[in-house]
């Protein structure tokens, strides 16, 4: 929203808000770096950001509100869904006959108003200016109302679910058409529907439905932590099994076997693909399921958190005709995301692109994606024998699990094909003779494999962090897990400590929880550890070295470990280092 700037100085000039100095050098500060005025003031604290928004409002003619302490009613905050509201910053917050009055950051963002608009024809909408903070607040009533929307299915709803005695195993799940009808029943489609739309409001990547004795647990995991979310009685148990089997096309009856299957759920503002795995365990059926949104956006290699010399031995080996780039790390530690990125990179309409993976976990325009398929034999094996020809320039392999893929690999690497694919090793260094293992040949290694990318992910800070600095206790215990002097020389390097520095006088931050954030953590960044095949680095391969010679010798040529990448993202104030260390230590 453009204010002008003259308009705007007299009024903080009569108001005797801020200085003439102050407000040209705010001034001059947004014509060098192509940012607000008003935005520089509040950002440097010489103007609280409420009062500029009134006046911002003022000078427009807009009303404004203030959201922070505003309760609002459910049935009128549910006029704007949830991921509108967040996506685009505007919520409902009054409705008096047919006007609907909003508060928005930005009142002239028109195609919002436009969608509310169609979305409810029979309603006028007015736009007010809020603050960010008020946004916020609003934003959390959300998530009131549906743990209030949840409780009430629980409570209410599911006394209609039948409640089945304890007769044993067979009467629990007693016969196909019973658990149909059970599947079927409007108190547990509620339950099933709303454990989804928590879990994807929540932004969780799994949600664990594990049954025990008495209860059901329900867990989601957000930013690659577990919490608990709901506790459900256990005789809707078999009622949400079913129901997940039905939407899955899984077998009803098969109660002996573990089974695998997926769904999607598409709405007009979010589309997801579940995937199901559904486990046979002591007190029933434990089921877990994957959410991969699919209209995610593709990221950068440096919004991953690649940086530095790490960015530019990706991008150049990304230029690179043949050869192999590996992406390795435990299970979780987004492996796949930095392939998928990788490839978007190398999207472009003159080269053929084709992958085996298993599952196919997000679908990308112009690249012929298959899946595995091991119950009517298409392995990652066979399906990598069909694509050498299908004249591919690059290749993407889900994961190396054996020796017959791995060997099948190197060969495309080595018959002029780029070759990209994922390993299950704990470091960088570890990937060769993790490969010699599976009885891929020293030699061929060598000639082929380009780059290896090792990483784990860290929860990033949200807004608000606590910088500190490291005590004598706290260097004791970080000197088991890394060369603390080496780190502040890198931190040297970098400049975020200066040249007569202690590691002691460097500053750390911590998350500081908040209303919006209980711990203080949201979303995650990738620390890495990128490994050049050079020269020296193929002679060791070649003489079957161990990991640590290897290991030794990348960091010689220039390699940064992940504890030290992970050290710079908590001296930048992206993560803390009690989250470096979790997934290192782990």
């Amino acid at each position: 929203m453009k204010i002008d700037e003259q308009k705007l100085k007299k009024f903080l000039l009569d108001a005797g808000l801020v200085s003439e100095k102050q407000f040209e050098k705010a001034l001059l500060e947004s014509k060098e770096g192509n940012r607000k005025v008003g935005d520089i003031l509040v950002a440097s604290g010489l103007l609280p950001e409420e009062e500029f928004i009134k006046i911002k409002a003022h000078l427009s003619g807009i009303p404004f509100i203030n959201l922070n302490k505003e309760a609002i009613p459910a049935e009128i905050l549910k006029i704007i869904p949830e991921p509108i509201a967040r996506v685009h910053n505007i919520i409902a917050f009054k409705k008096q006959g047919n006007k609907l009055e909003v508060a928005m950051l930005d009142p002239e963002d028109l195609r919002t108003i436009e969608f509310i608009q169609k979305s409810n024809p029979s309603l006028r909408i007015v736009s007010c200016l809020t603050t960010t903070s008020g946004i916020k607040n609003a934003l959390a009533q959300y998530q009131k109302t549906l743990e209030t929307e949840f409780k009430e299915i629980i409570k209410e709803e599911t006394q209609d679910v039948r409640h089945i005695k304890d007769e044993g195993i067979a009467e629990i799940f007693g016969g196909k058409e019973r658990l149909q009808k059970a599947a079927e029943e409007l108190p547990i489609i509620k339950v099933v529907d709303t454990l989804l739309k928590h879990a994807i409001l929540q932004r969780a990547s799994d949600v664990h439905i594990e049954p025990l004795e008495k209860e059901v647990i329900v867990r989601y995991r957000v930013d690659g932590i577990l919490h608990v979310v709901m506790t459900l009685p256990v005789s809707v148990a078999p009622g949400i099994v079913a129901r997940i089997k039905v939407l899955s096309n899984l077998k009803l009856d098969e109660h002996r076997l573990p089974q695998d299957g997926r769904f999607k759920i598409e709405t007009e503002y979010f589309k997801y693909s579940v995937r199901v795995s559904v486990l046979p365990v002591y007190n029933g059926e434990k089921i877990v399921m994957r959410m991969l949104a699919e209209d995610v956006k593709a990221t950068t290699l440096e919004g991953l958190g690649l940086a530095d010399k790490a960015l530019e031995y990706v991008q150049d080996n990304l230029e690179r005709p043949a050869g192999m780039i590996l992406v390795v790390g435990p299970t979780g530690s987004g492996k796949t995301t930095t392939l998928y990125t990788m490839m978007e990179i190398l999207n472009t309409p003159d080269v053929n692109i084709s992958t085996v993976e298993d599952p196919i976990e997000y679908r990308m325009p112009r690249i012929n994606q298959t899946q595995v398929n091991s119950k009517i034999g298409l392995t990652f094996a066979a399906g990598l024998r069909v694509l050498v020809r299908q004249d591919p320039d690059i290749i993407m392999v889900g994961e190396i699990r054996d020796d017959e893929t791995a060997g099948l690999a190197i060969n495309a690497a080595l018959t002029g094909h780029l070759v990209l694919s994922t390993l299950h090793t704990t470091s960088a260094a570890g990937t060769m003779p993790r490969l010699i293992d599976m009885k891929a040949e020293p030699f061929l290694i060598s000639s082929t494999l380009n780059l290896i990318i090792a990483q784990r992910l860290v929860r990033k800070i949200y807004e608000e962090k606590e910088p500190y600095k490291l005590k004598q206790a706290d260097l004791k215990n970080l000197s088991k897990y890394c060369d603390l002097n080496k780190i502040l020389e890198i931190l040297k390097k970098e400049g975020l400590a200066k040249a007569k520095d202690k590691i002691e006088d460097v500053n750390f931050f911590r998350a500081k929880p908040s209303k919006d954030c209980p711990d203080g953590y949201k979303g995650r960044i990738g620390i890495f550890e990128v490994l050049p095949v050079t020269e020296k680095i193929k002679t060791l391969i070649v003489k079957k070295s161990a990991t640590n010679e290897i290991a030794e010798q990348a960091i010689l040529d220039g390699m940064r470990t992940m504890v030290e990448d992970g050290f710079i993202k908590a001296a930048q104030g992206l993560t803390s280092i009690e989250e470096v260390l979790r997934v290192i230590v782990e």
